[in-house]
């Protein structure tokens, strides 16, 4: 009887083995019942793919359906967590610690809720789970390929998130550009999920751009024309395009994308740039795009817009033209890429419509402060309010420090996010507590006094990946401090970290003798998370990343303050 069950496993392994498909199905996966919109870009990256997939998120959410979006990245990377924001913009971290990029940070904007890691995931994710995998020998003694075990993985991860979110609609964001050979394999999943999908159940829209040449003055197609058929050319015909320029391009532009793609000229949509970011859901409802993609899902007739909801949410996200003018510095060393601090622009972005006041953003480069630059300098002098964003490395440092002493000696406001959270102790301990040589390990080995100091469950790790604080986490707040006024008298909240230094609670009661009252710690722990100086107009500082939570309509609390305090 034994034989007879061996040689039946046997049979079975064996034929397996032979069978050239591989798409495994997550427990719980029923076919039909979540529908797929996949967005693509061809021509040249920055096209705002992942503003067109925020934005029909929030479309699609305002008819009451339930969505998930996800991010599928090309980068061998297992997550964003090393990337330099010179290179890939600000690195965003979600509730459960996960490192990801900066769309992540839009989606969770505009749907309004909290992602996981389940939803940003890269190539590097999937090659190093595949290589875990085929070592147990989960592939049966297969020869692991591209296709189709690559691409049998990232269907089941898509699947996946399906079953584990109940969502009606996924929509997926494919990084990069159509024609990029890190994302080849991706498109080609995708493909094939479509396939097997049925078309009543998926939307592929591709994101093009349309060149103005100043030399020629008017739009050429022919750039997106060829982006499109190399979409094509890999088995993908896109159900819409947008195209993307900057200035409205005329009917003849969406007719010759017609006649050379095969696409319906009333699918091919224009999106020119606009004045606010908040405008592009409303935008695109005026040209029928989610229309399109509900009645290729056929759930058009079923789930109604709200125009009336989505015109009052775009008019709270602005402000009138006349609204007096707030000017804020940022002062770090990647100014030079603003997508680096895109989570702080948009919590700012958040305080316009509350406050009725217009932000006007200034780039202070530490580094050239650092070095007595004078045009630098001078820039401090116009500001209404400085911010100190988060980053790492002793670069641009010393001109933290200025703009922190600066804010403080002339009732500036002041907020330190993170490493500005360090920077404003370092100031303090030098200038005011007269703690001599003071200064974080972060950037000197040895320090006199390390008034900022490694985390202690962090000293004893090794390598980049695992050594920081990160995600959600609570923050317990002192009663009577202005941190418990701006969060409504709550004596707990939940922020997101991600941090490798704290202040060194050796020096905790030194500071407090030296005018900072610390209102915001970890549970049951000497992490110390909020600072403020009660006598000053507004000074304060956060070891957590209050921007990462902010969200239209309902800005942080502490940039809200900050900015009204900086409009006074």
């Amino acid at each position: 009887m034994g034989s007879f069950k061996s040689s039946k496993i046997i049979e079975s392994v064996s034929k397996k083995m032979a069978e050239e498909f591989y798409s495994p199905l997550p427990k719980g996966y029923k076919k039909g019942k979540t529908k797929f919109v996949i967005v693509t870009g061809s021509v040249i990256s920055g096209l705002g793919k992942g503003m067109i997939t925020s934005s029909l998120c929030k479309l699609f959410a305002d008819r009451g359906l339930k969505v998930e979006p996800m991010k599928l990245e090309a980068y061998l990377n297992v997550d964003a967590g090393t990337l330099s924001p010179f290179r890939h913009g600000e690195v965003f971290v979600l509730d459960d610690g996960y490192e990801t990029d900066m769309d992540m940070g839009s989606y969770e904007r505009f749907v309004d809720k909290n992602l996981t890691k389940d939803s940003f995931v890269t190539s590097g994710r999937i090659y190093k789970q595949m290589i875990e995998k085929e070592r147990k020998g989960g592939y049966l003694g297969r020869d692991v390929q591209f296709v189709p075990h690559v691409t049998g993985e990232i269907k089941k991860i898509v699947r996946n998130l399906a079953v584990q979110s109940k969502a009606d609609i996924v929509l997926i964001e494919v990084g990069g550009t159509v024609g990029d050979y890190e994302n080849m394999f991706a498109l080609e999943a995708l493909r094939q999920l479509v396939y097997e999908e049925g078309k009543q159940n998926s939307c592929f829209i591709n994101a093009t751009y349309i060149i103005e040449p100043k030399s020629l003055g008017e739009h050429k197609s022919k750039a997106a024309q060829l982006g499109l058929k190399n979409l094509m050319s890999i088995g993908i015909m896109p159900h819409i395009v947008i195209c993307r320029s900057i200035t409205k391009i005329p009917q003849k532009i969406r007719e010759k994308i017609s006649m050379n793609s095969g696409i319906p000229v009333e699918n091919v949509i224009g999106m020119e740039d606009i004045d606010g970011i908040y405008e592009l859901p409303l935008e695109l409802r005026k040209r029928g795009l989610d229309e399109l993609v509900l009645e290729k899902l056929k759930l058009g007739k079923k789930f109604k817009a709200n125009d009336k909801k989505l015109i009052e949410w775009t008019k709270q996200n602005s402000v009138s033209k006349n609204a007096p003018i707030v000017k804020i510095g940022i002062a770090g060393k990647y100014t030079g890429l603003k997508d680096s601090y895109i989570s702080i622009l948009k919590a700012l972005e958040h305080c316009e419509g509350k406050l009725n006041k217009k932000v006007e953003i200034e780039w202070i480069n530490t580094r050239l402060l650092g070095k007595g630059n004078l045009k630098e300098k001078k820039k401090l002098k116009k500001l209404n309010g400085i911010i100190v964003p988060g980053g790492f490395g002793k670069d641009g440092i010393e001109g933290k420090i200025m703009v922190a002493e600066y804010c403080r000696k002339n009732n500036v406001p002041y907020l330190g996010l993170c490493l500005g959270f360090q920077i404003a102790l370092i100031e303090i301990a030098r200038n005011v507590a007269k703690i001599k040589n003071a200064n974080s390990t972060e950037f000197e080995s040895n320090p006199e006094n390390p008034v900022i100091d490694p985390l202690e469950e962090t000293k004893k790790i090794e390598g980049l990946g695992g050594t920081m604080r990160l995600g959600g986490k609570n923050v317990e707040i002192k009663k009577g401090t202005k941190a418990y006024r701006l969060h409504g008298n709550k004596n707990k909240i939940r922020r997101r970290f991600r941090h490798r230094f704290e202040c060194n609670p050796d020096y905790i009661e030194t500071f407090e003798n030296s005018g900072v009252m610390f209102s915001g710690k970890a549970p049951k722990l000497p992490i110390m998370q909020i600072l403020e100086i009660p006598k000053h107009k507004f000074f304060m500082g956060t070891q957590f990343h209050p921007e990462f939570t902010s969200r239209p309509l309902n800005p942080d609390p502490i940039f809200l303050e900050f900015v009204r305090q900086a409009g006074k």
